[in-house]
């Protein structure tokens, strides 16, 4: 079902703008560190993105979270209803990265294994490449063996800043 209207609100945040988009029953359709919601709107899977934006100054518990995460209550984002669309390994993928736990960041293998695909590395690379959610849907917390950061669609500064704050 597609929601005709979907609400943003723009939070300052320590590693700038961060946007949230909300369906109407308080979902968050993507999220990301950018002020433009619109950019935010075409991540959207297409039988759910909406056909226009209304801006608002609070999203309440989604920006409630959002400033409660950057002041350092990592399990503020925990609770917050997420709405993504893909095929059923995506849509499971997404669910597992919302158990990864803040301090503990894995690697695309071992996301893999715990997505229930051990052989699929870049199954669940593409996973976090697709994920329109940022934050809520934590991809920021899957590395490259070895450690090294690996892609992140909001810059690999957020993804260090992200890792260093959930430390």
């Amino acid at each position: 079902m597609r929601n005709l209207t979907a609400d943003f609100a723009v939070s300052t945040t320590p590693i700038g703008p961060f946007t949230a988009l909300v369906d109407a029953d308080g979902a968050v359709l993507a999220s990301g560190w950018t002020a433009d919601a619109e950019n935010l709107r075409g991540l959207i899977h297409p039988a759910l993105r909406p056909a226009a934006l209304r801006q608002r100054d609070s999203l309440g518990e989604v920006t409630s979270a959002v400033t409660a995460y950057h002041e350092g209550d990592l399990t503020a984002i925990d609770p917050i209803p997420v709405r993504q669309q893909s095929g059923q390994f995506l849509v499971h993928a997404w669910a597992v990265l919302r158990t990864a736990q803040a301090g503990s960041p894995l690697t695309y293998t071992e996301f893999a294994a715990r997505a229930g695909r051990p052989e699929a590395t870049r199954a669940a690379a593409n996973a976090c490449a697709r994920n329109a959610a940022a934050l809520f849907v934590p991809c920021h917390r899957v590395l490259r063996i070895g450690g090294a950061l690996g892609g992140f669609r909001w810059g690999l500064d957020v993804k260090r800043w992200l890792l260093d704050h959930e430390a």
